[in-house]
């Protein structure tokens, strides 16, 4: 069974805590066995691809990372919120 989650696939959302605070985007899956959620331009890493014959000579690709489900709050509840404010980083 599918686990309920306080935001959903596609809503815009703002990371409240942890080393992104502050950032928002959109939420692009979910990462249900460690509650976490990937989330656009959120938490970017660096991958590195073997040569293949999609990438004939390899390359370092710059990818969406995992953040806690627990750090993150709907758009509309943060900006609703009396002790937040309505600027949020892009």
């Amino acid at each position: 069974m599918a686990t309920k989650y306080h935001v959903k696939r596609g809503e815009e959302v703002v990371v409240i805590a942890g080393a992104h605070k502050g950032k928002s985007g959109k939420v692009l899956e979910f990462l249900g066995a460690k509650q976490r959620a990937r989330v656009e331009g959120v938490a970017l890493v660096k991958r590195h691809l073997k040569k293949s014959q999609e990438n004939p000579n390899g390359a370092i690709v710059e990818r969406e990372g995992s953040v806690h489900i627990s750090n993150l709050q709907s758009k509309t509840a943060y900006a609703a919120s009396k002790k937040r404010s309505v600027n949020v980083r892009a």
